[in-house]
């Protein structure tokens, strides 16, 4: 089942509420242009879950380590990976294993890696300049 929301800047706050309520999956996938706004997205997530550091993008460092109420948060941004044994060679298997939530900015770097189970969520740009944000839980083997 894919949900299908509608919203501007000043809704963030409720739709990082609705994506909590909605998950089935500790590991979230977000797909999405540049500047559509996935890390925005991932903050106000991370701030809803508890985390009080101040969120970024971890387009260098590849993954940034946030910690929310009794747990952490594993932000990844693949952006800059040339293919999935950079992924392997980071350890992002033990990351994944880990019992820990995954936010994962441009999974379709390394399709082949992911877990079974995640939580997809697409983001584009809407004409009205809000966003169009589409919920959807796979089964990766299904695909």
């Amino acid at each position: 089942m894919t949900k299908e929301l509608h919203f501007k800047l000043e809704d963030l706050t409720e739709i990082a509420k609705v994506i909590l309520k909605n998950v089935q999956s500790k590991t979230l996938l977000f797909y999405g242009e540049m500047g559509s706004g996935k890390t925005t997205l991932i903050s106000a997530i991370v701030k809803e879950m508890g985390g009080v550091d101040a969120t970024s993008s971890p387009t260098f460092s590849i993954v940034n380590e946030y910690e929310v109420k009794d747990d952490i948060v594993n932000h990844f941004d693949l952006y800059r990976l040339k293919n999935e044994y950079e992924a392997l060679d980071m350890g992002i298997e033990d990351y994944f294993y880990s019992g820990s939530w995954n936010f994962i900015e441009w999974p379709e770097k390394i399709k082949n890696l992911l877990p079974e189970n995640v939580t997809v969520l697409e983001l584009s740009l809407a004409d009205d300049g809000g966003r169009i944000l589409k919920i959807s839980q796979k089964k990766l083997s299904d695909d």
